[in-house]
Formats: structure tokens, C-alpha cells, sequence
């Protein structure tokens, strides 16, 4: 699990290569909770939503946090296509996700299909 965490992390813009079913969905599942668990925490502190500015500390706040969704939205960007590459096929399959409902649980499943041969290992 930590494992593949730190590699979520040092390959943070890789888009070549390859991430098996653990390296991918470690980093999707403990994301999740830490951003749930920060948001609350940061919620509690100031007693209003993240979203919502009223001084210039909430500013920073609200900065930071589109900052730092933006650095794991990245990551999680070229995890999804290295997965992507571990089932052999295109990173541009990722684009399946605009189809709504239907393309969000097709990738889905390409998410946790096996790996197979593949073109770029």
C-alpha cells in the first residue's frame, strides 16, 4: 500500500510505463480519504465551507487547496493512463470518461480488468 503510494507520487507526470491494479487503486482509495478527512478538519477550523472567502486567510485557504487539487488531479491524470497502458491500450481511452453514465462505468471496468501483455512494459 505505501509502496504504491510512493509511486503514485515519484511518477506524479510520468505518462509512459505501466501501474498494475494495487498502484492504481491505493493511491485512488487513500486520496479519497485524505481528502475527505482535510476538507472536514480545514471546515471545522474556520466553521464555514472551503468555498466560501470572508477574509483574506480564507483566500489562502481556498488558494491552496485548488493548488493542491490541481497537483493530485494531475497525478491521478497519468496514473489513469499508465493504467490504462498496464491493459493494453491507449492513454486516449481515458477520454471514454466524457460519455456520461455509460463511459464512466466503462472505464471503470477497463480500471479492473487484469493486466495483460502489453506494448509498453
Amino acid at each position: 500500500m505505501v509502496e504504491s503510494y510512493k509511486k503514485f507520487w515519484h511518477n506524479i507526470t510520468n505518462f509512459s510505463g505501466i501501474a498494475n491494479r494495487p498502484d492504481y487503486w491505493w493511491p485512488v482509495i487513500i486520496n479519497y480519504i485524505l481528502g475527505v478527512i482535510i476538507i472536514a478538519i480545514i471546515q471545522s477550523i474556520t466553521g464555514h465551507p472551503i468555498e466560501d472567502i470572508y477574509n483574506l486567510s480564507d483566500l489562502n485557504i481556498n488558494l491552496a487547496s485548488k493548488i493542491i487539487a490541481f497537483i493530485v488531479w494531475l497525478g491521478m491524470w497519468t496514473l489513469k493512463v499508465r493504467r490504462l497502458h498496464d491493459t493494453d491500450r491507449s492513454g486516449w481511452w481515458i477520454l471514454i470518461e466524457i460519455i456520461p453514465l455509460i463511459g464512466t462505468i466503462w472505464f471503470f471496468i477497463l480500471m479492473i480488468l487484469p493486466s495483460k501483455e502489453n506494448r509498453w512494459s
